[in-house]
């Protein structure tokens, strides 16, 4: 059996309760949007479009479930009570609606923030290691990490395979996963560095004025350590503060990379320069790094159009990276001039496709938000018990299980409906069953 490696992109599948609460302060888009009518069928097939696309490009396509909303545990925990669930969601909706927005949040569909994955060949145990994310920094993202944790286990079961506890959820140790961690690599089966990029950390330094830093150094730091990497291929950046203030909440939202390409905004990080060098040091070669000028395109711009919350990703067989966008970047001006200046220039990215992703762009999250990586050789692929890599039979399933139980619309005052929490509970054991996940869920225990 062969071990050769790929990059597999798992997309979350945006859940039937999707919805705008505009909870992520920082964020701008979610923020902008905040309770407006939402499309949770639209927004799952966008989605699904997407990974479809990318898996006719040649990729490996996995797709990830989305977390059972509301969320009645959360709201029992806050003092709410009654003879049922409906009881519950109606006490909250008419006592604390802000509470139930956040027991009801949609954010789980962006699984770039699910946990922080390092691949065997990085590992000094030569398993890959998962750590769920704590996202303690915010109430209706701090839920996610216990059922993360749970389908991350049922998924990448087995003995190549090593799963930690998410952090302790403190300031000290705020972690928001993979958003803000990229691996560079001449392959995908030689040995990477990985880059940890925070925003705060315990000895203090520049920080941001009006939007909070959510990842800390400690916690990068813990999870290195944790997955065993090696020192002298392990390398720390600090987010620029300015870039937070612009809305960048994380920093796949201003960088992203793949293989030996770091694609990224002039104001992406502090002291890029330095951190250029260590990368270059870390690899043994000159990587190759793509800057964007804040002339060319400004923070406010490479925000507005997530330019950078994007893919690169390697299709088999062609030369040069593709660049996936959503269509936003061709709706900004300046940043639709960049790109077409991108792809007709002499560099590593070849390709620029764009892609409608507006229920999520319009809840705060574009096409990198959607999606967590995974290093799995041939032999990993092969030995999973769960169906959660695309093929033409599982799309089309996933595809008429939207059509049955997604709602066309969906206002906030739904929310506190009962028969959505029966809805969503009805598609989600349907869901699980399908992708062969087991009992994942608290309602099904």
């Amino acid at each position: 059996m062969s071990t050769r490696s790929q990059e597999v992109n798992f997309d979350g599948l945006v859940g039937p309760s999707h919805n705008y609460s505009g909870l992520a302060f920082g964020n701008v888009a979610a923020t902008k949007h905040s309770g407006a009518i939402s499309s949770p069928r639209q927004a799952a097939l966008q989605g699904l479009e997407k990974m479809w696309a990318l898996h006719e490009m040649g990729m490996v396509q996995g797709v990830l479930p989305p977390q059972e909303r509301p969320d009645v545990r959360l709201l029992r925990q806050l003092g709410f009570s009654g003879k049922s669930d409906g009881d519950i969601l109606r006490q909250a909706a008419k006592e604390a609606p802000h509470l139930l927005a956040s027991a009801a949040s949609a954010a789980s569909m962006w699984v770039a923030n699910a946990a922080t994955i390092s691949p065997a060949a990085d590992t000094a145990d030569g398993k890959t290691h998962f750590t769920p994310a704590n996202l303690s920094h915010m109430l209706h993202r701090s839920i996610e990490s216990r059922i993360t944790g749970r389908i991350l286990q049922a998924i990448f079961a087995g003995d190549s395979y090593r799963h930690h506890a998410a952090l302790p959820a403190t300031p000290r140790f705020s972690d928001e996963g993979a958003a803000n961690h990229t691996r560079l690599c001449s392959s995908y089966d030689s040995a990477g560095v990985e880059l940890f990029v925070y925003g705060s950390r315990e000895q203090g330094g520049p920080q941001p004025q009006k939007y909070p830093a959510r990842q800390a150094l400690e916690a990068c730091q813990v999870i290195a350590r944790a997955h065993g990497l090696n020192p002298a291929k392990t390398v720390f950046a600090q987010q620029n503060p300015q870039a937070i203030d612009a809305g960048v909440f994380h920093n796949d939202v201003i960088a992203v990379g793949n293989l030996q390409l770091l694609f990224y905004h002039e104001l992406a990080f502090l002291g890029t320069d330095l951190l250029r060098r260590e990368l270059d040091r870390a690899s043994g070669e000159t990587l190759d790094y793509i800057e964007v000028a804040a002339s060319e395109v400004s923070l406010d711009e490479a925000v507005n159009s997530y330019l950078f919350n994007s893919q690169l990703i390697a299709r088999p067989n062609s030369t040069g990276a593709t660049l996936i966008v959503p269509t936003e970047c061709r709706e900004t001006a300046s940043v639709y001039a960049y790109l077409q200046k991108l792809e007709a220039g002499d560099n590593a990215i070849k390709e620029v496709r764009y892609f409608d992703l507006r229920q999520s762009m319009n809840n705060g999250g574009g096409p990198a938000c959607l999606r967590l990586r995974v290093v799995m050789s041939e032999a990993q692929q092969q030995a999973l018990d769960a169906n959660v890599l695309l093929n033409e039979a599982l799309y089309g399933q996933l595809r008429q299980w939207v059509e049955k139980h997604y709602r066309d619309e969906l206002s906030p005052s739904d929310l506190a409906d009962p028969s959505l929490l029966n809805e969503c509970r009805t598609a989600l054991d349907e869901l699980s069953q399908l992708l062969r996940l087991g009992s994942v869920y608290d309602f099904q225990r």
